[in-house]
């Protein structure tokens, strides 16, 4: 099978795989949403497929894409317009029972999945090629809302521990998500008090945030999904929550969720990626303060349920500062 431009095509997932040798199942992977992946050989290349099944991932159905976040961005040629510092591996989709994603495989590149921070080199990377994102799509006529804000907010919250469990036997995740919600409100009332409500109605965050400016934002910039090539380009895995948002929105997902690996303080990290926005020419005069008041208020939003495990540690409270600043901008 050639992987030039006719790879790009949407084929059979037959077709997609035709010849691939060496077929193994990837059982070590970082991936906790339940997708399916797989290494291959096809020409003699090494690739990875992932299978993805609203069956089987958790992830899928909460975002409310019955063919997969991935599989809408390949059809409306998102990826062709990612800036070129990024690598995203993506080569070929297919559609049958299942999305099947072809990639190329990038996993010599990825950061290890540990708890150590990573190089400053490395973050301040990642923060300005986050911006160079943001600033490619920025007014933006194209269809980039694939997953609409309020579906990312209510990803992680108890409706989707609840909707897990009525299925019966519910992933890991969403098991972790119906005891750490309960558990915020015992170790920290005063965050639990904001964030609570708005874990299970953001409705007033999202219309906040819709009156600052929009862009297209990955939603997801965790460092298991994210690698640099050896010459200096990030690889950015895992499209799956990827739509229409407020680009503060992906800074504030990546320094909680990252938030032990960090080389730099957070208020350090904020500032690099503002001048990172600068730099490409966005002014953040007048909007800025908002969105990442909101935006850092969304993160406790999303997180707080997994916050709450570690107890009122100084990370926990650092972040009920940020959800208290940002309720007063509702």
């Amino acid at each position: 099978m050639s992987l030039g431009t006719g790879a790009r095509a949407v084929k059979s997932v037959e077709e997609l795989l035709a010849g691939a040798t060496d077929r193994e199942v990837i059982a070590d992977s970082a991936g906790k949403s339940g997708a399916i992946l797989e290494r291959v050989r096809i020409g003699g290349k090494p690739f990875v497929v992932k299978y993805i099944d609203r069956s089987r991932d958790w992830t899928m159905r909460a975002a409310g894409s019955l063919r997969g976040v991935s599989f809408e961005l390949w059809l409306r040629g998102m990826f062709d317009d990612l800036p070129t510092c990024f690598l995203q591996p993506i080569v070929g989709v297919a559609r049958g029972e299942m999305t099947v994603l072809l990639m190329e495989d990038v996993s010599e590149w990825l950061f290890p999945v540990t708890d150590a921070p990573i190089s400053l080199e490395d973050h301040l990377r990642i923060l300005d090629h986050m911006a160079a994102l943001h600033v490619a799509f920025w007014g933006t006529t194209a269809d980039i809302d694939v997953v609409p804000a309020m579906h990312r907010y209510l990803d992680l919250s108890p409706w989707t521990a609840e909707a897990e469990a009525a299925l019966g036997d519910p992933p890991l995740v969403p098991q972790l998500i119906a005891k750490g919600w309960p558990l915020l409100a015992e170790v920290a009332p005063a965050a639990s008090d904001v964030v609570g409500p708005l874990a299970r109605d953001p409705s007033r965050l999202v219309e906040a945030l819709g009156s600052t400016p929009q862009t297209f934002i990955h939603g997801n910039f965790k460092l298991d999904n994210l690698g640099v090539t050896p010459d200096g380009r990030t690889v950015l895995l895992d499209w799956e929550i990827s739509g229409i948002g407020a680009c503060t929105e992906d800074l504030a997902w990546y320094l909680s969720i990252n938030c032990r690996r960090l080389p730099q303080s957070k208020e350090s990290a904020i500032e690099a990626y503002r001048q990172a926005l600068e730099s490409r020419g966005v002014s953040t005069d007048g909007w800025w303060d908002r969105q990442l008041g909101l935006t850092l208020l969304g993160a406790l939003v999303q997180f707080g349920w997994e916050k709450a495990f570690s107890g009122y540690d100084d990370e926990l409270q650092w972040w009920e500062a940020r959800a208290l600043e940002g309720a007063a901008l509702l």
